[in-house]
């Protein structure tokens, strides 16, 4: 954890409940903000992947093999 994260923390803690968490909200709602450029990196690689699954250099994997592989035993 670096410096000031630690420091934050304990700034936090020394508030009462309720006011804890309007640092929370903050981050969170930041967190949420739109990420236009990070939007257009993932449009872009998705439009490579179908190209390279049309053009036959990729292939599909079926939906069942793809959850079957993070469902839970």
């Amino acid at each position: 954890m670096n410096n000031t994260v630690a420091i934050v923390k304990t700034q936090v803690n020394t508030l009462d409940l309720s006011a804890q968490m309007e640092p929370e909200d903050a981050i969170l709602d930041s967190l949420d903000a739109p990420a236009h450029d990070m939007d257009r990196l993932w449009s872009r690689e998705a439009e490579e992947r179908l190209l390279a699954y049309q053009r036959g250099e990729m292939q599909a994997i079926p939906l069942e093999e793809v959850l079957a592989k993070y469902r839970l035993s």
